[in-house]
């Protein structure tokens, strides 16, 4: 979460264990999961979905 937030995304709102995610110049938006763990496609998913390139997550 703390990679999409350096990346312009802001959190929105919160839902149970789910926390809605807005990048505001372009609307986008995704849907975070608030586990401890996350499983791969779903991680996978926020990756696609976010736009950002593999190899700067891979970075950090």
């Amino acid at each position: 979460m703390r990679i999409l937030e350096q990346n312009g995304f802001i959190a929105v709102r919160q839902r149970g264990s789910h926390r809605i995610m807005q990048k505001h110049f372009d609307g986008r938006t995704l849907t975070v999961p608030l586990h401890n763990q996350l499983r791969r496609g779903t991680l996978l998913s926020i990756i696609r979905q976010s736009e950002l390139p593999r190899p700067f997550l891979k970075a950090k």
